[in-house]
């Protein structure tokens, strides 16, 4: 039975509207990030649009801390939704939340356990890299001494460090590239081996199952 809290339908109701406010957000930073040829009142439109969805966030965020009426406690219980508010790039990862309320809406069962733990990982280890891609390019582009010129070169600097190759043909050179490669070295590696260890742990049970099954009439 589905909890009937005052937090919980106050999330029910906003998750579809606040997942959609997320795609608008990465949409927008995207666009102002790389359409460098955009008209201003465009490029201020796409600003507008990252600092509203931002306070969408941090309203929906004052809301749920006033509903649940724990005080400082709550920050500790939803870290993950404090991450969010600082981080909104990383919103659209409750999208597998909105998947599974849809599905349950529909009398469908949930998504397991292993199933939900990659689907955030993996889902939040894309949304990652694409916004750190962003950000650094941002950042080094027209940089003295910058190897990160274009947002391919981004994209490639971030797909070698989550797979901690470190090539060293495309580094960050400024302070602020550098600060958020830190970030995404440590977050990056603690959501990719969530997604190994999960699917290691589920391939384990498979094999389990199959071990312990025994041919009819044996």
């Amino acid at each position: 039975m589905d909890d009937d809290s005052r937090p919980a339908r106050w999330e029910r109701r906003t998750e579809v509207p606040l997942g959609a406010a997320s795609l608008v957000f990465l949409a927008a930073y995207a666009v102002r990030v790389l359409g460098q040829g955009l008209w201003d009142v465009w490029r201020d439109l796409c600003l507008a649009l990252v600092l509203g969805c931002w306070a969408l966030f941090a309203a929906d965020y004052a809301v749920r801390w006033r509903l649940s009426g724990q005080g400082a406690r709550f920050v500790r219980t939803h870290w993950l939704d404090t991450v969010v508010v600082a981080l909104p790039l990383l919103r659209p990862v409750r999208i597998v939340k909105v998947y599974e309320a849809v599905q349950r809406r529909h009398g469908r069962s949930r998504l397991s356990l292993h199933a939900r733990v990659m689907a955030y990982a993996g889902l939040a280890t894309s949304l990652l890299g694409f916004a750190g891609a962003l950000a650094v390019f941002q950042q080094e582009r027209g940089a003295p001494g910058a190897t990160i010129r274009t947002f391919g070169d981004a994209l490639w600097w971030t797909c070698a460090t989550f797979a901690t190759v470190g090539y060293g043909d495309v580094v960050p050179v400024t302070p602020a590239g550098r600060l958020i490669a830190v970030l995404m070295m440590g977050v990056g590696l603690a959501l990719l081996g969530a997604v190994t260890g999960t699917f290691a742990s589920w391939l384990l049970q498979v094999f389990a199952r199959e071990g312990g099954e025994r041919p009819p009439g044996s």
